[in-house]
């Protein structure tokens, strides 16, 4: 069994060829795309975060709107750029949203991609301290933010305060139980993963992985879970971890979809240079279902992950990209074993 959803990047541009034409469009359709995933029965809605671009940016009002539609889907970032946060003002976001959505909330964190400005996060008020790097502070801001989730009371109560406060340290509010179990770190590298098992963090990893050894994409990144798995083990935590992979899957279906993918039918991984070094990019699977069922019997990590994040063209509209969920969920899923 594994858990399928979908990752949008939340694009809009003013073109007329997109059905997206504004933040507005974006944000909308985003919470309506949530809707139909829960309707043809996908299991998660998750949205990836850019700043200083025309996609989805701050996710905590998305994501508590889209838990005040649904009541049965995850729904998760993929992932938040800990550099730009403030952790304790995130903790409090997150917990709202949490228990708007009644526990469902599956957020994805990591240091983030490249940026559309220069050190961006240094306008949003946040710079490494001497010594340290921007990745640094981001597993900073992290750990903050982890500890935070814990809900343990560390700061000292005003003994004049506008409201009767609790006895002992206070926490920030509004606690949700739990949430720091659904807490994800999006690795790009195997030592990346290896380092998130020991946070006691669930993995996320996407279709992009910042090294290369030469074997096909997932191969590679079927290793970093493997390896994720051990450093679970060793660290000794008690639950079981999670760990999820996002995946660009186009059942072809129709002639709508045979005009917009059939070029993707040749779709091999690439090797580029990306933030100082060698990256490698998965490829696109589309093809008609029993081509696409074999080539995803062989992906050696989508085998290995619990769950599965579809990467969709959320600038086609709400209604087509609920068939493509619609169709990997009831005409791929079973034949592969995942339903």
């Amino acid at each position: 069994m594994k858990k399928i959803g979908f990752l949008s990047f939340g694009h809009w541009t003013d073109s007329p060829h997109s059905m997206v034409r504004s933040g507005a469009d974006a944000l909308l359709q985003s919470i309506e795309l949530a809707v139909a995933a829960e309707e043809v029965g996908a299991d998660g809605a998750y949205y990836r975060v850019h700043h200083f671009a025309q996609q989805l940016a701050s996710p905590f009002p998305l994501l508590a709107a889209a838990g005040a539609r649904t009541s049965r889907i995850e729904l998760g970032t993929a992932v938040i750029d800990m550099r730009y946060e403030n952790p304790l003002y995130m903790a409090e976001d997150a917990g709202a949203a949490d228990l708007i959505s009644g526990g469902r909330l599956q957020l994805g964190i990591s240091r983030g991609s490249p940026e559309q400005v220069i050190d961006g996060f240094r306008y949003f008020g946040h710079i490494p301290p001497e010594g340290s790097s921007d990745a640094d502070m981001a597993r900073e801001h992290a750990r903050v933010f982890l500890e935070v989730l814990g809900g343990q009371g560390f700061a000292k109560p005003n003994p004049r305060p506008m409201f009767p406060n609790p006895p002992g340290l206070l926490r920030v509010e509004p606690y949700a139980p739990g949430l720091r179990e659904r807490i994800w770190w999006g690795a790009g590298t195997r030592a990346t993963a290896e380092w998130t098992a020991s946070q006691g963090m669930n993995l996320m990893s996407s279709t992009l992985l910042t090294e290369d050894t030469g074997v096909p994409f997932h191969q590679l990144q079927a290793e970093q879970i493997q390896l994720f798995r051990d450093a679970w083990k060793t660290a000794g935590h008690e639950r079981e971890p999670r760990v999820s992979v996002s995946r660009s899957i186009f059942p072809i279906v129709s002639d709508l979809d045979r005009q917009l993918f059939w070029r993707e039918q040749k779709s091999t991984d690439t090797v580029g240079w990306l933030d100082g070094g060698n990256a490698r990019f998965g490829k696109t699977y589309a093809a008609e279902p029993d081509k696409l069922i074999a080539d995803l019997a062989a992906d050696e990590a989508i085998a290995a992950a619990d769950t599965l994040l579809l990467t969709v063209p959320n600038q086609l509209g709400v209604d087509y990209n609920a068939h493509v969920l619609e169709s990997v969920v009831k005409l791929i899923a079973p034949e592969l074993g995942w339903r």
